[in-house]
């Protein structure tokens, strides 16, 4: 009767998370109350603890990258990211998903990436390589960036299950496995992707558009000057829905003469965005938060004591510093408050939170009534082949296409399997490559329709779109190194 009770009680999570992904955005987290109210009303289970903390962080690292993003820091940001891309177009398959690991990482949002793809697309195939290759890797490389980012959600989720007793692995702990993993596992799958669909002069569909005239051939006409596009083009197809927050679709209001960044054609893609000095400082001021952050996990000597003389734990240290931030932000920037609750990166950091806080007080709920069970059953299969908790986050991602869920939702499980903490963040890393195994993503959507060239296709079959094989590259990679650096460094 017990087996029967905890596989009906099993069928009602799932059943939570398929209704939810259906749904998706904020359908996900009421689908997930629904599912608590039958776990507690039918099933008699004890509610379980709603994951306030990580909810708290998630909030005051929106509030900060809302006032940034008024302020113009984003469009900084992308117009720095996209002077590091040309500078190197040789080597874009390369350097373009390191540069969008990074701002993602920096950021906290994967959605940065999005004025960055017509500058991709057109500095690649104008240098003659094949836009697809660049563009698929640096969007999945979006993903495993936000295992790697202090300031994202998935993070905040991931230290608010660790950074406590008896695991105490704290965020420093997990940075320097999957920083490292990550890295590696992008410069590995850069030189495997590079190879992937054929050259322009091979491929009978780009020539045939060459010869028709609808897009010159490679190399035709100056590159254009580094800067950045605006995004709304994109986002008008599919509204960004992954990572704490999103910067599509923001409002640019050129200077008068605005440089342009153009395709293939003559036909200017987008107008650049605005650079300001108060968005340079909003956004220096922004990463100097992200710095602190990590200076304040590495050296826990700078931390003030809490009230039984130990440092205080990292969750109130990332909100603290992310309001002082943001109130900086304020003063020195002077951006328009009232325009922060409009902006794209609030209204997604706050469906992000409602996602997060009903999935994940419905695992907590089901998890914490079978503790027991699982570590006794799962958690000896789990510790018997490891690759079993990495497949887990990795399914939970491509159904949710959000990282923070598939934390809160299979991460208990692994540590509650007693997989090495090391071990399960490097795995964990790699895996949130999943969110893009299937062509539904937003960024995704936005390259295929900037690459003027066709290769970037979203294909048919949910398997054959250009992305497929760069994500399970990626997250195959990243996976074993963070398995390796895990079980070096980790604890």
């Amino acid at each position: 009767m017990d087996t029967a009770l905890f596989i009906l009680q099993l069928l009602v999570v799932l059943g939570a998370i398929v209704m939810g992904t259906r749904s998706s955005g904020v359908g996900l987290g009421l689908w997930g109350g629904a599912g608590v109210a039958v776990l507690v009303f039918v099933f008699r289970l004890p509610p379980g603890s709603p994951p306030v903390d990580a909810l708290l962080i998630v909030i005051s690292v929106v509030v900060a990258s809302s006032v940034m993003q008024v302020a113009g820091g984003i469009d900084w940001m992308v117009s720095v990211a996209a002077k590091l891309i040309a500078r190197n177009p040789k080597q874009i398959t390369l350097v373009a998903p390191l540069v969008a690991f990074l701002f993602s990482v920096g950021a906290g949002t994967s959605n940065i990436l999005y004025p960055l793809l017509p500058v991709i697309q057109d500095l690649s195939y104008r240098n003659g390589i094949r836009p697809s290759r660049p563009l698929s890797l640096a969007v999945v490389s979006t993903g495993v960036a936000l295992a790697c980012s202090p300031v994202s959600a998935a993070m905040a989720a991931m230290v608010t299950l660790t950074d406590v007793a008896p695991y105490d692995f704290e965020l420093i702990d997990i940075l320097k496995v999957t920083i490292p993993a990550a890295i590696l596992g992008i410069v590995v799958s850069s030189f495997v992707v590079a190879r992937l669909g054929k050259n322009i002069a091979d491929d009978p569909e780009i020539q045939a558009r060459i010869a028709a005239g609808t897009i010159p051939p490679p190399e035709v006409g100056a590159n254009p000057a580094p800067g950045a596009a605006s995004t709304r083009a994109a986002t008008d197809h599919n509204p960004p829905t992954t990572g704490i927050a999103a910067v599509g679709a923001h409002s640019v209001t050129p200077a008068a003469g605005p440089a342009v960044v153009r395709g293939p054609g003559s036909a200017p893609l987008q107008p650049a965005v605005t650079v300001t000095a108060a968005g340079r400082n909003a956004a220096l001021i922004f990463f100097t938060g992200v710095l602190a952050i990590v200076a304040f996990g590495l050296f826990k000597g700078l931390r003030p004591l809490d009230g039984e003389g130990e440092p205080v734990s990292m969750t109130p240290i990332i909100e603290i510093v992310m309001f002082v931030a943001a109130t900086i932000i304020l003063l020195v920037s002077r951006p328009r408050v009232s325009e922060v609750p409009t902006t794209t990166v609030f209204r997604a950091g706050m469906v992000s939170a409602v996602a997060l806080f009903g999935l994940a007080w419905l695992t907590d709920t089901f998890l914490s009534a079978h503790t027991e069970e699982i570590a006794g059953s799962v958690g000896s299969l789990v510790q018997a082949v490891p690759a079993i908790f990495a497949l887990g986050v990795f399914l939970v991602c491509v159904l949710t296409t959000s990282q923070s869920t598939a934390t809160r939702t299979i991460v208990p499980i692994g540590l509650a399997a007693g997989i090495p903490l090391g071990l399960l963040s490097g795995m964990w890393a790699g895996a949130f490559a999943g969110i893009y195994l299937l062509p539904t993503n937003g960024s995704q959507i936005a390259a295929a329709n900037f690459d003027v060239s066709g290769s970037t296709r979203l294909g048919t079959k949910l398997v054959d779109h250009a992305f497929f094989l760069p994500t399970l590259i990626l997250a195959v990679t990243t996976i074993a190194f963070g398995a390796l650096f895990g079980v070096l460094w980790g604890g």
